[in-house]
């Protein structure tokens, strides 16, 4: 059943009951910023615990002290902390878990969000920038994982989502990412089967580039990248970083019990839309899905 709370001057909504996730904890790397602070807030509304991780510790900071503020006003509110953490760096990434740990007392969910890139034709790309890109998204990911599931999962089971991205067409100008999450399409296949008899999940999620959220619009720069997906998306919009938010919090839900090693990706249909004899028309009969509303009901 969906339901609503104030938080702040805002109305969250959110599709799933609210107590689902209550006293689990989550960790959420980028947790802070665009997606990952999505799937922050509703992992909170729904009363999971969450540690949020990343290497910028201002930026993780802000991010963190902007949930709070939204999230005054709900009741039981679950707990919210934060740590700096270099996820290509493997003492970081152990020092996380042994201090999720410590603060909570058990780690029943980890969303691999963070990450980067830049855009960038592959003639162009420094061997540096390309291994930082694939350190962070490929390694990454796989340390997290891996220290996860040796400090807790192994004998305690649990759920792992890998945020990726859409890349089944190529990647082009941004090569070092598409291969990058193309490596943790196939590692959540792989660790999905190896960890299946320990109780362990782990699926991936590929939000289109139709997602729109101010820090992807920021990385990009002066490239106008939505306004062109936009033309691509069978929706005819952008999507909402609440409608990729949706999708994680199921798969980490009793409701994906049967789900492991698949990759769900929330595009509108955009990686499908290739025939050059179909040509939708103009439509607005998809209107997007949003849980940060005013007071009144109205879209923010």
């Amino acid at each position: 059943m969906a339901a609503a709370a104030t938080c702040g001057s805002k109305v969250a909504a959110t599709v799933f009951r609210y107590g689902l996730f209550k006293d689990k904890v989550a960790i959420v790397t980028g947790g802070g910023t665009g997606i990952g602070k999505a799937i922050t807030k509703e992992l909170l509304l729904l009363g999971c615990n969450v540690m949020i991780a990343s290497r910028n510790g201002n930026r993780l900071e802000k991010g963190a002290n902007e949930i709070t503020e939204w999230l005054k006003g709900t009741n039981d509110r679950a707990r919210l902390e934060t740590l700096p953490c270099n996820i290509r760096q493997e003492a970081e990434v152990q020092n996380l878990m042994t201090h999720t740990l410590e603060r909570f007392g058990q780690i029943d969910f980890v969303v691999n969000n963070g990450g980067g890139q830049f855009v960038s034709g592959a003639e162009d790309i420094r061997l540096k920038g390309w291994n930082a890109v694939v350190e962070t998204n490929l390694t990454g990911t796989f340390l997290m994982c891996r220290e996860v599931y040796r400090h807790w999962m192994k004998d305690r089971g649990g759920a792992i989502v890998n945020i990726i991205a859409n890349m089944w067409k190529g990647f082009p100008r941004m090569c070092h990412t598409g291969a990058a999450r193309a490596g943790v399409d196939n590692l959540t296949k792989s660790l999905a089967l190896e960890w299946v008899h320990n109780g362990v999940r782990i699926n991936s999620v590929a939000p289109g580039s139709s997602i729109y959220s101010e820090t992807a619009a920021a990385n990009y720069g002066d490239l106008n990248i939505f306004e062109e997906n936009r033309k691509t998306v069978p929706y005819h919009r952008l999507g909402t970083v609440e409608e990729v938010s949706s999708v994680v919090c199921f798969l980490l839900s009793p409701g994906a019990t049967f789900i492991t090693g698949e990759t769900v990706r929330v595009d509108a249909g955009q990686s499908h839309y290739a025939c050059p004899t179909l040509k939708i028309p103009f439509h607005n009969k998809m209107p997007p899905y949003s849980w940060q509303t005013d007071a009144s009901g109205a879209e923010d």
